[in-house]
């Protein structure tokens, strides 16, 4: 039979929680260190079960009447919620846009060296903007600069998408690369995937 009172498992508790003695509450609906719930007691007989157990007695919903008490290990709790958003905040990594000058008739072994740097950029999921100035002369070149953009990008393909195309704005033409998202990488794997698995069918 499923209790009167139902509350889920905890996962998230205020750090301005009170805990033990600063719990002034005559009263407190129970909840045991192993989720079962122990109906209404006195603040005394909830603090001597959670000393007899050698845990602390956690207000985790003060604004319930009663409010509602767990036992539990505070310290270890407080620590692995700490360790998850240290987590959840590396995972949430801000995208940088950095940039990277080519020459128009840059050398294939510069144009190599370069696109191992960006690589690099696009896989720690920054954005890449990649630029070119047109001196003098030099804008009758306009053409072959963009060639050389799109030779460029051939080379990190498997690393981001054009987000945007090489456009020429006075004397400087700039092309931006951003990363694939989660969900283009997975795509793109899996269809890596079924590609090997049809060729090694083939042969």
């Amino acid at each position: 039979m499923r209790p009167l009172f139902y509350f889920p498992e905890v996962t998230t508790i205020s750090k301005e929680a009170l805990i033990n003695e600063e719990i002034r509450a005559k009263e407190v609906r129970l909840i045991d260190q192993n989720g079962e719930q122990l109906g209404i007691v006195s603040i005394q007989e909830a603090m001597a079960k959670a000393a007899e157990a050698n845990l602390d007695l956690v207000n985790i919903s003060p604004n319930a009447a009663p409010p509602v008490c767990r036992i539990m290990d505070y310290g270890k709790f407080r620590y692995e919620q700490q360790k998850k958003d240290k987590e959840a905040k590396k995972k949430q990594k801000t995208t940088e846009l950095k940039e990277m000058r080519l020459g128009i008739f840059i050398e294939e072994h510069d144009i190599d060296t370069k696109a191992k740097t960006v690589s690099k950029f696009l896989d720690d999921g920054d954005k890449v903007k990649i630029s070119m100035r047109f001196r003098g002369r030099e804008m009758g070149y306009v053409n072959k600069g963009k060639e050389t953009m799109l030779s460029f990008y051939s080379r990190l393909s498997d690393h981001g998408k054009i987000e945007k195309q090489p456009v020429l704005e006075g004397r400087n033409m700039s092309m931006v690369i951003a990363p694939f998202s989660e969900k283009e990488k997975a795509a793109r794997a899996k269809a890596a995937k079924a590609a090997a698995e049809q060729a090694q069918s083939e042969q």
